[in-house]
């Protein structure tokens, strides 16, 4: 029976074993597909700018998307010296090359807590934009910190300047003098 018993050891932990394996491989397996690194293979490509007055968590290679079908991808980062702005670049597969130049960019997040990605919203002209052609519209990132201080700031019930012209209407109803009843004769 000794024997048995060390089988049986021996099998439960390669099975153990074997499940950990196959766990880290389906967590490495979701990593990659969830990431900016998701399979997408451009060919040749076009590039447009953008310009934004914060892009948030926006990093290199992350997608650009149009009625959520990838287009492209983040080609470089950088700040304007001058206007001190951020100036995107984006890599814009060839295939999409009937993007109206009217259209505008905004920096949106997946899900509440994923990855931030550029999302072009199709304007309505006939002209397309080019290589090298510029967004005028860009929407900027939402950040989660702003949006948590302006509930806190604007969610009470009453402002400060109310509560301070509380106490005055309350005390000039008190001294506003109440007028005699009528005397009422049968």
């Amino acid at each position: 029976t000794g024997r048995n018993t060390m089988t049986q050891r021996r099998s439960y932990q390669i099975g153990t074993g074997f499940f950990i394996l196959l766990g880290f491989a389906a967590l490495a397996y979701l990593a990659t597909q969830t990431t900016s690194v998701a399979n997408f293979r451009q060919g040749d490509s076009y590039t447009l700018k953008a310009r934004f007055t914060n892009i948030g968590q926006l990093k290199l290679r992350a997608p650009v998307k149009l009625a959520g079908v990838r287009i492209g991808s983040v080609e470089s980062i950088e700040l304007d010296p001058t206007k001190l702005d951020a100036l995107i670049k984006l890599s814009v597969d060839k295939r999409y090359n009937d993007v109206p130049d009217d259209s505008a960019a905004a920096i949106f997040t997946s899900g509440l807590l994923g990855d931030q990605y550029v999302g072009v919203q199709p304007g309505g002209s006939p002209d397309m934009f080019k290589d090298g052609g510029e967004f005028v519209l860009t929407q900027s990132s939402m950040q989660l910190e702003d949006l948590i201080g302006k509930f806190l700031v604007n969610g009470s019930p009453q402002k400060p300047a109310d509560k301070a012209s509380a106490p005055d209407e309350a005390a000039a109803k008190v001294a506003a003098p109440t007028p005699p009843a009528p005397d009422i004769k049968h």
